[in-house]
């Protein structure tokens, strides 16, 4: 007579179902890796990867400034602005 778990499921059966499932995701992530270049969302995730890392002094330095009013956030922004929009456009 086979053993029944307390979830009336098959030992063993909670196993297999997940390592299906992992099966099945490492197919999907297999599948999104090889066609990642072909797809617009593929293409701007490769443009995030390729981005530098965060300067953590740097952002320290603005918010002390904007806290003071002593950075002019609108100039910076339209500045800002164009520079993502030309990244993202090229």
């Amino acid at each position: 007579m086979p053993n029944v778990n307390s979830n009336d499921h098959f030992e063993g059966q909670s196993r297999i179902n997940l390592e299906n499932s992992v099966a099945d995701e490492d197919l999907l992530m297999e599948h999104i890796l090889e066609n990642i270049n072909t797809t617009p969302i593929g293409q701007v995730l490769k443009k995030i990867a390729s981005l530098p890392e965060v300067r953590k002094e740097k952002v320290l330095e603005v918010r002390q400034r904007l806290t003071e009013g002593k950075y002019d956030l609108n100039e910076r922004l339209n500045i800002v602005l164009d520079k993502v929009l030309e990244d993202l456009t090229t």
